[in-house]
C-alpha cells in the first residue's frame, strides 16, 4: 500500500500527526506550500525556562543530571524519542519536531545560578539528555560552548553526547576539561550504510566525518566512547561488528547500544517513515521489534525497553559482547571527577 503524503527532502518525519494535545497546534497542512524547499522552514523559537539542570529519575539511564539547551532537533532521526516532548509545547512529534526548534538561549546564566548555591551537590551533568546539544544552529548560537565553559570555571564534571562533528570546535575546552577527568564524549554511530543514514538521520554528520571526529577528540586526551544506537533489528543489527571495528580503530575506548524503542507517538513517525524508505520490509522490522519488547511496540518495561530479551535481543547481546572482547579489550573509561568542583568562580576566565 503505498502512503498517503509525498515524499519530503531532507527530513526524517514525513507527516505531522495529530496528537495527544492537538487542541494546542495549528492545522499540520500549513507548511504543505514551501514543503518543496525544507531548509528554508525550520524556525527558532526563543523560549524562557526557570531551570536548565534537570534530574534524570529513569533506572535504565546512569546518569544523575540533564541539560538541554535546545528542544526539537534538526537532524531529523526518524527513531528519536525526543519526538515526544515537542507536543508538550504544542507542536507535533513528527516535521515540527525537526523544523520548529526552540532555543533556551538564558542556559548559560541559569546554569552559573544552579551551580553557585550553597545546596548544590555536583555530579555529571549530561549534554545532553534529550536533543543534541550540536544541532546545526549550535554553530552560530554558541550556546553549548557558553555551558561548558562555565563548567570548565567551576570544575564540574560533564558528559557530552552527540551525532554532529560540530563538537570538534570544542576541543580546546573539552581536552582542559578531560586532563582533570571532568569531562568524556559518546558519539552515536547508527549506519556506515551512507544510503541508510541519508534517509534514516537526514542532517546528520557521516558515519565517515564521526569516526574522523572521535579520532579528533581521542588524540587530545578526551575519552570516547561510541554508542551503536538504536539498533534496528532487520535493518542496521547487521552492523554491529562493523561498527565496532572501526569505532576501536578510531580510539574509542569502549561500545554501548540500545535497541529501538517507539514510545507515544514516535512510533507512528518512524512507521510512516518505514511505509515510504522500506515498504517491503516494514513488517518484518515491527514484527522483530515486538519480539524484543515483548510483543508490542509501545514498551515501557524498565529494562526491557532500553535491552529487549528473547531470541533477537539474546543475538544482538553475544555480538556487542564478541566486539566488546575482540576489539576493546583492556580498555577503559575513567570515572568523572566531582571533588574538585569550586563553587564560588567570579566572572569568565581566558580559554585562549
Amino acid at each position: 500500500m503505498k502512503p498517503d503524503f509525498l515524499p519530503q527532502k531532507g527530513r526524517g518525519a514525513q507527516t505531522n500527526r495529530t496528537h495527544r494535545y492537538s487542541s494546542l497546534n495549528y492545522d499540520e497542512k500549513e507548511f504543505t506550500e514551501e514543503e518543496e524547499s525544507p531548509s528554508v522552514l525550520t524556525k527558532y523559537i526563543e523560549v524562557f525556562p526557570k531551570t536548565i539542570i534537570n534530574p534524570v529519575k529513569s533506572a535504565d539511564v546512569p546518569l544523575d543530571y540533564s541539560m538541554n539547551p535546545y528542544e526539537g532537533c534538526e537532524h531529523g532521526c526518524t527513531y528519536c524519542y525526543a519526538r515526544n516532548t515537542h507536543p508538550y509545547w504544542g507542536y507535533s512529534a513528527g516535521l515540527d519536531f525537526e523544523r520548529i526548534i526552540l532555543v533556551k538561549k538564558s542556559a548559560p546564566e541559569l546554569l552559573r545560578k544552579t551551580i553557585s548555591r550553597k545546596s548544590w551537590k555536583p555530579a555529571p551533568v549530561m549534554l545532553s539528555g534529550n536533543t543534541d546539544c550540536y544541532q546545526p544552529v549550535e554553530k552560530k548560537l554558541e550556546i553549548t560552548r557558553q555551558l561548558l565553559q562555565i563548567l570548565l570555571e567551576h570544575k564540574h564534571p560533564v558528559g557530552v553526547i552527540t551525532k554532529n562533528s560540530l563538537i570538534q570546535r570544542d576541543i580546546d575546552i573539552l581536552q582542559e576539561m578531560a586532563a582533570s577527568q571532568l569531562a568524556n564524549v559518546v558519539i552515536s554511530i547508527t549506519t556506515m550504510n551512507e544510503e541508510l543514514r541519508r534517509k534514516m538521520e537526514p542532517r546528520t554528520a557521516t558515519a565517515a566525518k564521526r569516526l574522523e571526529t572521535v579520532e579528533m577528540l581521542t588524540k587530545a586526551g578526551i575519552p570516547v566512547i561510541v554508542n551503536i544506537a538504536p539498533i534496528i533489528p532487520g535493518l542496521n543489527d547487521v552492523e554491529i561488528m562493523k561498527i565496532a571495528k572501526a569505532a576501536a580503530e578510531a580510539g574509542a575506548l569502549g561500545i554501548g547500544y540500545n535497541i529501538l524503542r517507539l514510545p507515544g507517538e514516535v512510533e507512528q513517525v518512524f512507521t510512516d517513515w518505514l511505509e515510504l524508505a522500506f515498504p517491503l520490509r516494514k513488517e518484518k522490522i515491527l514484527h522483530q521489534l515486538m519480539q524484543v519488547h515483548g510483543g508490542q511496540i509501545q514498551d515501557t518495561q524498565s529494562g526491557r525497553r532500553m535491552r529487549g530479551e528473547g531470541v533477537i535481543a539474546d543475538s544482538i547481546r553475544q555480538q556487542m559482547q564478541m566486539a566488546r572482547n575482540k576489539y576493546f579489550k583492556g580498555r577503559t573509561i575513567p570515572p568523572l571527577r566531582s571533588d574538585l568542583f569550586d563553587p564560588k568562580v567570579n566572572g569568565q576566565i581566558s580559554l585562549f
